[in-house]
């Protein structure tokens, strides 16, 4: 009987079935959601026959990087690609830059219309960005900046500053007040609490929202078809894809093998910051 409950530490206990329903249901939505993702690597990779055969099948016996070769043989796309990361990276840092500061001023001052203008941030977020569209075009070209980068950068630091500012706002509201004024006491200027002190404890959640504004920027192609009308040189990858997709006879797959080309950025990005996006969501999720 002792032998029994000495082994007994090392037998498994058999798992509740709530628990591996739980498991089951988690692993069939992350199957669904990764299908998508793995037809599209796999067209990327189907020579021409397989692609357009009228039996397609989830797999590939003669795997063919013909469908790279035709994106990267495009002139245009190391263009298109520097574009994109011109176009995210400033939205990516020029937001996160005004959250921050927003964030801070709706949270540690209190002035007139602040829960007013806390309340348009939130109204914001559920305007629909095709019904901004024909406003946001006339304004570019009041601005004369249709055609360049800046009529992409402009709209999108604006329908990400929204949700950024209320995801900071948690963070920054987090932070305990006694610790600026012990930080006040020691002699630190208000501006030296702001950058030293309260902007590493609230950088996870600026990785957050950067992460967001990110995917946002770099997938866009909504505003770059409206707002790059004439100068392609100043077009973006999602523009790309239009180059293999003709309506008569669609290169599917020169849209696969660019729409990977198109992630791979993505996810290079998502591996750099996981831990910070992790611990940022779970903060902001606590608070």
């Amino acid at each position: 009987m002792s032998l029994l409950r000495g082994l007994g530490g090392f037998v498994r206990r058999p798992r509740r079935p709530w628990r591996l329903a739980a498991e089951a249901s988690a692993l069939l939505i992350a199957v669904v959601v990764a299908f998508p993702l793995y037809w599209m690597v796999l067209s990327a990779f189907k020579p021409a026959g397989e692609i357009e055969s009228s039996q397609p099948r989830p797999w590939t016996l003669a795997p063919s990087l013909d469908s790279f070769r035709r994106v990267f043989g495009q002139q245009e796309f190391g263009r298109y690609f520097v574009n994109s990361l011109v176009v995210a990276g400033s939205v990516v840092i020029v937001s996160a830059l005004i959250a921050f500061l927003a964030a801070t001023a709706v949270t540690r001052f209190r002035f007139r219309f602040r829960t007013t203008l806390l309340i348009m941030f939130l109204v914001a977020q559920m305007v629909p960005v095709e019904a901004l569209t024909i406003p946001l075009f006339f304004t570019m070209r009041g601005l004369g900046l249709l055609n360049t980068l800046g009529s992409l950068i402009l709209p999108q630091i604006a329908f990400s500053l929204p949700f950024a500012i209320w995801m900071l706002r948690g963070f920054v509201k987090a932070v305990p007040d006694a610790l600026e004024e012990a930080a006040y006491i020691d002699g630190a200027s208000r501006t030296r609490f702001l950058w030293q002190i309260l902007f590493p404890l609230v950088f996870p959640g600026l990785v957050a929202t950067s992460v967001f504004s990110f995917i946002s920027a770099w997938n866009d192609f909504l505003f770059a078809k409206s707002f790059i009308i004439s100068d392609t040189s100043q077009s973006t990858l999602p523009m790309a894809l239009l180059v293999f997709y003709k309506p008569d006879d669609p290169d599917w797959g020169g849209v696969m093998a660019a729409s990977t080309v198109m992630t791979i950025p993505v996810l290079v990005f998502f591996v750099l910051v996981q831990r910070r996006l992790v611990s940022g969501l779970g903060g902001a999720v606590k608070d």
